[in-house]
């Protein structure tokens, strides 16, 4: 098990700091757990935003630090399981900032602030979840239903939730050296149809023990009443996070 042993005394010290103006100190969505007898894993909970499929979701992540951190940039994982198109099914996180992009002088502030950032606007020409990225680039609307079962399912319930949601301190800080890789909102196109649930569970190779039986009795009108409210829902939460993609480039 690492401890505090495995890290330079100075950036102990430096961690340390960082680590108790966070926690009082918190950003917004953002809940880190310390533990003072390891920095070289840091554990944070993480608020899906406000107007995107990860809404009301809370998710696990960790940043797992070498030795010669920080300079070399720290590992990130989620622990709990998400549908996106730059975070594989193994939990890793791809993002630039954690890569080619790192910096010494960022700090772990700034570092989870860039990880909320992405739940808003994700980069799906660098995906590690290919199924994800492909989905969210040619039918937007199955992405979004995906991505909120994975939510529902998997995500905790968080009690509170923020007032403004989904837009973090520093909204800048997700668009470093990655603008080359933004895909602008325009060129993602919409579904011209949903799939049912039954196909989304079929996808994530789950069972939905909610899910009542099929009844052959029941006539296709019934199931397109059951799908109007929900269609209608998405087109509408795909404008929110489209708006709010729209706000993080004029910054």
């Amino acid at each position: 098990m690492a401890t505090n042993e495995n890290l330079p005394p100075n950036v102990i010290r430096q961690l340390a700091k960082e680590l108790k103006n966070l926690d009082e100190s918190p950003p917004e969505g953002i809940k880190v757990i310390v533990n003072d007898d390891d920095f070289s894993t840091i554990f944070a909970d993480i608020e899906g935003p406000a107007g995107t499929p990860y809404e009301n979701g809370v998710f696990r992540m960790k940043l797992l630090l070498s030795r010669d951190f920080p300079h070399s940039p720290p590992k990130g994982f989620f622990s709990t399981k998400i549908f996106h198109p730059n975070i594989a099914t193994s939990g890793e996180i791809c993002v630039n900032t954690l890569k080619k992009d790192w910096n010494p002088s960022l700090g772990l502030r700034h570092v989870l602030l860039v990880v909320r950032c992405l739940l808003i606007e994700p980069f799906p020409e660098s995906a590690l979840n290919e199924q994800a990225g492909k989905m969210l680039l040619e039918n937007y609307e199955e992405y979004a239903r995906l991505a909120r079962l994975y939510t529902g399912i998997h995500a905790h319930k968080h009690k509170n939730k923020s007032k403004s949601g989904a837009i973090c301190e520093s909204t800048t800080t997700l668009n470093v050296g990655q603008s080359n890789n933004t895909v602008p909102s325009k060129n993602i196109p919409s579904a011209p149809a949903l799939v049912s649930t039954s196909t989304s569970t079929k996808v994530l190779g789950i069972q939905d023990q909610n899910a009542a039986p099929s009844d052959p009795a029941v006539g296709p009108s019934t199931a397109n009443k059951k799908d109007g409210p929900l269609a209608a829902k998405i087109p509408a939460e795909k404008r929110k996070m489209d708006a709010r993609k729209k706000s993080l480039k004029r910054l």
